[in-house]
């Protein structure tokens, strides 16, 4: 039977660690809470991370770190312990000196007599807007271990999508690199070894042999020039991407190329919804939650709709009218958030279209690679079978002449 380790606060408020055998991780978190315990962490000995640990990060804590902290703070919340409490539990937790003085500093803030969210926005880079924002609602409400709870589950439904998108990029991106080194293996290491022979027999080889014949000498004497080549291009895109104009003029055109156009909507549309939703559910105000989720926001072409709706917000207009003005958001979003507004669930049907269009996002990205990966193989063989091709007519153009 497995063995785990665990690291729980007991009822009296101290924090208790040691290890347990067990079937299950689950098992070992029901047994904590059958004996009165609340379960901050757990894993099996030896193995990898289990219920949120805190680890080593160069700049204060990271994304992954803050969702822990928060999971961590809200299950202390809710089981009723003073917010100083819970943050000098979470201090005893941490198991590096880095996020132990973060949450120390956090600590003595609140102790001074200051608001969590205060402290929270103390730590400058940590903490984003819509973070100190929900909590300072849920301060103002009385609600800081729900609202916690909430942020919990944004913070993680958040990296699951960001988590997905990468995955699935990394995917075509090792493709891409696998044919690029089979072209170049091939034109830098194997057509050379042809090259004396079909000088020393002389004749006039082929039109395509000759073309892969030089494209090899190319390569081999002047691959410096191609990498710096691509090198220099990648550096002048990133600026190009600094402009404000270059950069709304790339993301209009990438809006409207085909599929890729689409898939940004609705990834946008989702990053949207759910920070709205999270926000509306908190307290925040329309228009704050509005300037706060803007920021979420990728592309400026979209960013600068939601910006202008905002405006037109304010002066009484509806979101979902206002949102579809620019005609780029995609029409299902616009009318769950119109009957969200008729029906006065604006905050609950926001967090459908995050769910929808989270669903949405994964599964264009699955077509997409269901065509994608046929399409860069076969183009890879024919590459491949060009380069063999060339070689076979050398040869049978030489055999000719000599016969």
């Amino acid at each position: 039977m497995p063995v785990f380790e665990y690291k729980a606060v007991s009822p009296s408020g101290d924090t208790v660690q040691g290890t347990m055998e067990a079937p299950t991780m689950d098992m070992v978190i029901l047994k904590l809470q059958e004996a009165g315990n609340i379960p901050l962490q757990a894993r099996e000995a030896g193995g990898g991370l289990g219920l949120g640990n805190l680890n080593l990060s160069r700049k204060g804590m990271n994304k992954r770190e803050v969702g822990q902290f928060t999971q961590q703070l809200s299950t202390l919340l809710g089981a009723g312990l003073p917010l100083d409490r819970s943050l000098q539990v979470l201090k005893d937790l941490a198991e590096n000196d880095r996020v132990s003085r973060t949450v120390a500093e956090i600590r003595d803030r609140v102790r001074e007599g200051g608001s969590l969210s205060d402290a929270l926005e103390e730590r400058h880079g940590t903490f984003s807007r819509l973070y100190i924002n929900m909590v300072r609602a849920g301060e103002i409400g009385g609600t800081l271990d729900s609202t916690l709870e909430r942020l919990t589950d944004y913070l993680e439904r958040s990296r699951e999508l960001r988590d997905s998108v990468i995955s699935a990029i990394i995917y075509p991106v090792l493709l891409l690199l696998l044919a690029a080194g089979s072209l170049i293996l091939l034109l830098v290491y194997v057509i050379p070894q042809f090259t004396p022979i079909f000088e020393e027999l002389g004749g006039d080889l082929p039109t395509i042999t000759k073309v892969v014949l030089g494209a090899a000498a190319i390569l081999q004497k002047f691959w410096w020039a191609l990498i710096g080549i691509t090198v220099l291009i990648v550096v002048q895109f990133r600026r190009m991407l600094e402009n404000q104009e270059k950069r709304f003029s790339w993301d209009t055109r990438v809006l409207k190329l085909r599929w890729v156009g689409d898939l940004v909507a609705k990834l946008e549309a989702a990053r949207l919804s759910r920070t709205l939703g999270t926000l509306l559910t908190n307290g925040v105000p329309l228009l704050s939650a509005l300037s706060i989720a803007r920021n979420v926001i990728n592309n400026t072409v979209l960013r600068k709709d939601v910006e202008d709706a905002a405006l037109q917000v304010k002066t009484g207009g509806g979101l979902a009218r206002n949102l579809a003005s620019g005609g780029r958001f995609p029409r299902l979003a616009l009318q769950m958030i119109s009957v969200g507004e008729e029906t006065g669930q604006l905050d609950s049907m926001l967090l459908k279209v995050a769910d929808t269009y989270d669903r949405e996002v994964r599964n264009t990205i699955d077509r997409l690679l269901s065509v994608f990966t046929p399409v860069v193989t076969m183009l890879l063989a024919a590459l491949i079978g060009t380069i063999v091709l060339s070689v076979l007519l050398a040869i049978l153009s030489i055999n000719d002449l000599v016969g």
